[in-house]
């Protein structure tokens, strides 16, 4: 760690107990001694522009966050290898008891970028291969659009397979089947602010108005949370 990174972090962790932690303390408490109990659980990409926390205006214990590169989720495959997002998938529907899964790409993705143009050289032991998974699909969906539409047409792809290998998993599709589980997709546009939501196959603008309701679906029990991000897709 750099002196610059360094210091930013410490500075910031003091902004955070000084700013922060007075009025949030008894919520840390009541979540450490009561554990946690998330609502929703978000498949989102590593990128640091997206943060799903900050753009759901989260409070501590209300989402559990999965992040890689391009927000991908591979097949179900229990074959006894390392599978950090399978497991993370289980113990959020199984042990957490999540009702919603939602997969959020972004714009200006790098990882979606790899997918159409190639990873880096430097690249190739893990992101190489990571990324390979969406290629096919991708540049299929590319070939289909003009230039000026093939960023975005290629990160909403990658969201739809996400959901798509999501439904491969039983315990997530039976629990779909029996109205337990919503899945749903969005992409976040990292220049505009705008969350674009999946509905009817298609990736919409919410609107101001739809944009506070599904703000307070993030406060909502789960006895009342509803289908606020569209109907699952």
């Amino acid at each position: 760690m750099t002196d610059e990174s360094r210091d930013a972090l410490l500075s910031g962790y003091r902004r955070f107990r000084e700013d922060h932690w007075p009025a949030a303390r008894a919520e840390y408490e009541a979540l450490a001694s009561k554990g946690q109990k998330p609502h929703t659980l978000v498949v989102a990409c590593s990128d640091s522009r997206a943060d799903p926390a900050l753009i759901f205006d989260t409070a501590p214990g209300q989402l559990f966050v999965v992040r890689n590169v391009a927000n991908l989720v591979p097949p179900y495959e229990p074959d006894g290898h390392l599978h950090g997002v399978s497991a993370a998938l289980e113990f959020g529907v199984k042990v957490l008891g999540v009702s919603r899964i939602m997969v959020m790409g972004h714009a200006h993705c790098g990882g979606v970028n790899a997918m159409r143009h190639g990873a880096p050289d430097n690249c190739q032991d893990f992101v190489a291969p990571w990324v390979a998974q969406g290629a096919p699909v991708v540049r299929r969906v590319c070939e289909a659009c003009t230039p000026e539409e093939a960023e975005r047409a290629a990160e909403e792809a990658v969201v739809r397979l996400s959901l798509q290998n999501l439904r491969t998993f039983p315990w997530i599709a039976e629990r779909e089947a029996a109205g337990t589980l919503a899945l749903s997709g969005v992409h976040f546009g990292i220049a505009d602010g705008v969350l674009r939501s999946l509905r009817d196959g298609e990736f919409v603008s919410p609107g101001l108005r739809a944009c506070k309701r599904d703000a307070r679906f993030m406060q909502r029990s789960m006895a009342d949370r509803v289908e606020v991000f569209g109907a699952p897709v």
